[in-house]
């Protein structure tokens, strides 16, 4: 389970950008995300340098959070 920080992540169409862009390399993955804390949760088999990747060609530059990071 990985928790990114997604800045530019504002309204649901931008969640719907994000999810799409997890899910094109891996379609199972489960995305969930938090529009007010710009959060998105991610279970996901791949990695978290092709997650980054991915989200970063979409537009959604982000950054992994640490376990203690809210």
């Amino acid at each position: 389970m990985y928790r990114f920080h997604v800045p530019d992540m504002t309204c649901g169409g931008c969640l719907r950008s994000v999810r799409q862009a997890i899910q094109r390399i891996d379609p199972q993955a489960q995305v969930d995300g938090d529009l007010e804390s710009h959060v998105v949760t991610v279970a996901s088999s791949q990695g978290e340098a092709l997650l980054l990747s991915a989200l970063d060609k979409a537009g959604f530059p982000a950054r992994l959070l640490s376990q203690h990071e809210a």
